[in-house]
């Protein structure tokens, strides 16, 4: 079992520009078969924009997701650990401010996310949602 989220974190960053539009992101998220992704200008985090972000804050607002940009719609100033940050302090943050996951963020600089999925498959690689985590993604 891991103790540091570095352990667990899925590293690298799929990020958007502030003024990315939501359908840039949306395209971003089915290229990389992901959920979420980082919005960042440069080096620093500004938010984090998933793809129930975009139906519940957009789309079913009515809003052109061609023109909104993904800074409009994402969560601002997310919580985040760092990756030398204790596995436990990482499922307190997001029992505590009810998320599924978080950016994993060191000197400013967006390395990654910690998920549900990857405690799930760390912690318990026998549960369902372990086993889920674990399994390749089907394609499209």
């Amino acid at each position: 079992m891991a103790t540091l989220v570095r352990e667990v974190m899925t590293a690298g960053v799929a990020a958007v520009r502030p003024d990315a539009s939501l359908v840039e992101a949306a395209q971003l998220m089915r290229a990389q078969d992901i959920g979420n992704v980082l919005v960042a200008q440069g080096d620093r985090l500004i938010g984090i924009l998933t793809d129930r972000d975009i139906t519940l804050r957009a789309v079913a607002e009515g809003v052109d997701p061609l023109t909104v940009s993904a800074e409009a719609v994402c969560t601002p100033l997310p919580v985040y650990v760092s990756p030398d940050d204790e596995v436990a302090a990482a499922i307190s943050l997001m029992r505590k401010h009810a998320v599924r996951r978080l950016p994993v963020v060191q000197d400013g600089r967006p390395l990654g996310l910690v998920s549900l999925g990857d405690l799930a498959r760390d912690l318990e690689p026998g549960s369902v949602l372990g086993e889920i985590s674990g399994a390749p993604s089907e394609p499209g």
